[in-house]
């Protein structure tokens, strides 16, 4: 049974589970109250009996020692005994009334006797047979005379009985009400919990692999400074996740899109490797002349492969930091990888004039060579790529704010908004009509951003028709994991 009672309990919503503990926590409350106060009400009619009794001998006392009975006026249902002690034991006068003294006056007896040995007023609480509770009071009036009065408490213990009744139907209904009003104000105040078990719920439904933004919140702003900060943390802990739902589903999306990309580029190489060969085997038997041009091809084709695997399997090292990063850091003048780059840049495209600009002295900074000429390349090939024959085309190498810039300029056509944000995507192209022949395989700007990036550095990019500029900024203290 008890087992059974814990169980319910147990199964009890939280304000239900409140409310009882409330009612439970009032019923000992309204029970000592109760009790202290029937006590002191009980005592407090008790002592005024006494008063009255004292009261009341004390009249009778003179009508003893004037007349040697009692007259006067005398309380319904009191009763009255005169005790001559003269000899030492309690011998009892015969009263004026016979009414005056109840059927049995052995407790009378004992109560003028108790005053014999004592000395002293005697009052004692007895069970009249036949009459019910009464006090009973000894007082001596005289040498040799003692007066037992008695006084039912009849009214006393009905006033008492009428408390009890009372309180008890004022706490039960003040209980009632507690709990049920309490149950009302505790639901309401635990509202919001029940709203945030909801929302958890529904992220717990909620489909979490397509989408990287949960549809729940809560908002209810009602509960105590208590409830407020669990809402704000359970907030924060939602965008958090939010945040981190995006991370992962943008990563997702990036890794797919990455795949697919890198797929279609190396099928690419792969059919045309494929075709030569085909073609190499038909010439080899017909015509000498063919084969070696289908063996060029098939080298060319094999190296522009090799080439995007290169640049694939940087990034994968730039990405994960790996241990064996591709870097290898060394102090290095950037102007005169600048100028290396350019003369680069000019011999291979005589048809776009390049300024360079370098200012007054070396800049020296902590860097790999090898590398940041990759980035520098990969910058003009772009420009040269991007623009029209004829292009002007700026290098300049400034050092501004505690950093060191390289800033590539041509005065092309420029890069569309929409696009600009996603120039340094992998496999991204501006013009997706362009051939992979003439654009390229969409590496070439995400490779240096990943390697300026691995630098300590980043790269902006600023474009408006007329006017294209990428910029690089290198810290001049150092820079890249090894600094």
């Amino acid at each position: 049974m008890i087992a059974r009672l814990k169980q319910s309990y147990r199964g009890m919503r939280l304000g239900t589970r409140l409310a009882l503990g409330l009612g439970a926590l009032a019923l000992v409350v309204f029970a000592v109250v109760g009790s202290a106060l029937t006590m002191y009400m009980r005592d407090y009619l008790s002592a005024q009996l006494n008063e009255q009794l004292k009261i009341a001998q004390i009249a009778q006392s003179k009508s003893i020692a004037d007349y040697g009975t009692l007259q006067g006026k005398k309380y319904y249902r009191w009763y009255y005994a005169v005790y001559d002690t003269s000899a030492g034991t309690p011998v009892l006068r015969k009263p004026e009334d016979p009414g005056d003294l109840p059927e049995d006056i052995d407790d009378f007896t004992l109560v003028a006797k108790a005053l014999t040995v004592e000395g002293t007023e005697v009052t004692r609480t007895e069970h009249l047979k036949g009459q019910g509770q009464y006090r009973l009071r000894a007082c001596e009036v005289e040498p040799g005379v003692i007066l037992v009065s008695a006084a039912p408490m009849d009214d006393i213990e009905d006033t008492v009985g009428q408390l009890i009744t009372i309180q008890v139907v004022t706490f039960v209904l003040a209980l009632m009400a507690l709990v049920v009003f309490g149950r009302g104000m505790l639901r309401r105040g635990l509202k919001p919990l029940s709203d945030m078990a909801r929302t958890a719920r529904g992220i717990t439904s909620h489909d979490l692999t397509d989408s990287a933004r949960l549809p729940v919140r809560h908002d209810n702003r009602d509960g105590g400074f208590e409830v407020e900060e669990l809402r704000t943390a359970f907030n924060t802990m939602l965008e958090h996740i939010d945040d981190a739902l995006a991370v992962r589903t943008e990563a997702e999306q990036r890794l797919r899109r990455f795949v697919a990309d890198a797929s279609h580029e190396l099928r690419t190489p792969l059919m045309s490797v494929r075709g030569y060969a085909d073609l190499f085997q038909y010439a080899a038997a017909h015509s000498p002349e063919e084969r070696d041009k289908h063996l060029a091809r098939l080298r060319a084709e094999a190296a522009r492969m090799g080439v995007l695997l290169d640049d694939l399997l940087m990034l994968a090292r730039l990405d994960a930091a790996d241990v064996d990063a591709p870097l290898r850091l060394e102090e290095a003048d950037l102007v005169e990888l600048a100028r290396q780059a350019a003369d680069g840049f000019r011999a291979g495209h005589p048809d776009r004039p390049l300024t360079v600009t370098t200012g007054s002295g070396p800049v020296r900074l902590r860097l790999d060579p090898l590398r940041l000429r990759q980035v520098l390349d990969n910058l003009l090939t772009n420009a040269a790529v991007h623009t029209p024959p004829g292009t002007k085309v700026a290098l300049e190498v400034v050092v501004e704010s505690g950093t060191a810039e390289v800033r590539i300029t041509d005065s092309g056509p420029g890069i569309p908004a929409d696009d600009q944000e996603r120039v340094f995507d992998r496999f991204y192209r501006v013009d997706k009509a362009r051939s992979r022949d003439r654009g390229g395989s969409g590496l070439g700007l995400a490779v240096a951003h990943s390697l300026v990036r691995a630098h300590g550095g980043t790269i902006t990019l600023t474009s408006r028709p007329g006017t294209t500029t990428f910029t690089v900024h290198l810290p001049l203290t150092g820079s890249g994991p090894g600094a």
